[in-house]
């Protein structure tokens, strides 16, 4: 679950004109130099705090699963308790935006590096948290509450650990190689779930049931808060230094005003959304959704398909690499259209896998991690190149957020409400929509005029990149 890296838009510090970025390329102009900082230095922060990041929503979307309907929804039958949990699991993506202002608004204030350093304690302290509440027997609907408020904690806290290093990282990136640094950023995914699978599946085939529900489910969720730690320190070695720091200023990278973004380029935000929805919809139907249904309605061994998912996991950061080689050669936009039309027709198989008993469900895991490396490595800022410079900032990161509100933060709860009362066509139809969303996103954007052109700026000063 992650913050896009902002698609380049700059010229060279030696440009003596005005350069038009080509609308099909999906590539941009950007210079490799940046003050002496290392695009590897950059990535690994970047690797580092988003697979913390994705860790910690990853542990809470299984525990929907195989811990919360038993723990905190006894008092209903198994699939509804899997569905109220999977409600709890949608208020963070909803509150997510929210956080994105607030952590704008202390950067404003306080700066770049308090703003992180709150935001990362607030999100491993509310997952943290979570495994110390009690259950539902032992505090009844107050338990629920306090669990919907650590939910609405982790989406605040991500919002607003939007730190501007993908962006930096795009910059920082040779010209003929933004896809694969464009993938780097968005490796954390697959890493986090990685960690977080692997926790649940050795403590749910080591532990008895009632050990597990007792006590072994929280502990991934103390985890989170030493992994955060190390996150954080990991991303603030980079960020409050004083080069870094110049980097960050000197190329836009701060706060803009919000209406003056939704005023003049609300339409970006949005076109920048719907263009990546295809992958952001199959997030969570080939991470979260599956493991309820094989829970609900099959007979596979959850701890055998646990580590099915782990080979997944696997498979989706060996994709994202070749995705980088692809956007390199193709064109990001292009390589997002070509990945749409692979996951639409993969969603017309997704009944027939998941309804075709073990060796069905496992394909449809493998197969869909392959997908989702393969486009989610170049779903983020794909379109935020159509921003003005000192937008790019803050709309780079609402776009994410618009983008994981309307593709990702339902997608477990419709996916397995509806395919329980009409079929899993229902998964073919949602990831049908989503594919033909990121269609017509690039299409409007490849027909609109392009962006007005950025003048030059005086040779060795930075170039503008939001």
């Amino acid at each position: 679950m992650q913050n896009p890296s902002a698609a380049s838009l700059a010229l060279h510090p030696s440009a003596s004109a005005a350069h038009t970025i080509p609308r099909d390329s999906g590539q941009h102009g950007v210079p490799h130099e940046t003050g002496g900082v290392a695009p590897g230095d950059i990535a690994v922060g970047v690797v580092i705090g988003r697979a913390s990041e994705y860790f910690d929503f990853f542990v809470f979307g299984i525990a929907c699963v195989l811990v919360f309907p038993g723990v905190f929804f006894p008092f209903v039958d198994r699939l509804q308790g899997t569905v109220y949990a999977f409600m709890v699991f949608s208020l963070a993506f909803v509150m997510r935006p929210l956080g994105t202002l607030a952590g704008m608004w202390l950067q404003r204030r306080y700066g770049r590096s308090a703003k992180l350093g709150l935001a990362l304690l607030l999100l491993g302290t509310s997952t943290a948290s979570m495994a110390l509440l009690p259950s539902y027997q032992g505090l009844g609907v107050g338990a629920i509450a306090l669990l919907a408020l650590c939910r609405i904690g982790q989406g605040l806290a991500l919002g607003g650990a939007w730190d501007g290093l993908p962006s930096l990282l795009a910059l920082s990136a040779p010209e003929n190689r933004r896809g694969w640094y464009a993938m780097l950023g968005q490796l954390g995914a697959p890493l986090g779930f990685l960690i977080a699978c692997s926790l649940f599946a050795y403590l749910w085939s080591s532990l008895t049931s009632q050990e597990f529900l007792d006590w072994g489910w929280r502990f991934p969720f103390f985890a989170a808060f030493a992994i955060n730690v190390v996150a954080l320190f990991a991303r603030l070695r980079l960020v409050v230094t004083p080069e870094y720091e110049r980097e960050l200023d000197a190329n836009e990278l701060r706060p803009c005003s919000i209406p003056e973004l939704l005023s003049t380029q609300g339409n970006n935000v949005v076109l920048g959304a719907f263009a990546a929805l295809a992958s952001f919809a199959l997030f969570h139907i080939v991470t979260v959704f599956p493991l309820s249904w094989v829970m609900l309605y099959s007979k596979q061994v959850i701890g055998e398909f646990l580590v099915v998912q782990c080979v997944g996991a696997l498979l989706a950061a060996a994709a994202m690499p070749l995705s980088g080689l692809l956007a390199d050669r193709i064109g990001r936009r292009r390589t997002l259209g070509l990945l749409a039309v692979l996951i639409g027709v993969f969603g017309l198989f997704a009944p027939l896998l998941l309804g075709g008993g073990t060796l069905g469900q496992d394909a449809f895991i493998l197969v869909g991690f392959v997908l989702l490396g393969l486009s989610y490595g170049q779903a983020a800022g794909a379109l935020t190149a159509n921003f003005l410079p000192r937008l790019r900032y803050t709309g780079a990161a609402l776009t994410a957020d618009l983008a994981w509100l309307i593709g990702a933060a339902f997608a477990p709860l419709v996916a397995l409400g509806l395919s329980a009362r009409f079929g899993l066509v229902a998964v073919t139809v949602y990831l049908l929509s989503g594919a033909v969303c990121t269609l017509l996103a690039l299409r409007v954007n490849r027909l609109r005029p392009a962006p007005a052109a950025v003048p030059a700026r005086a040779p060795g000063a930075a170039a503008r990149q939001g």
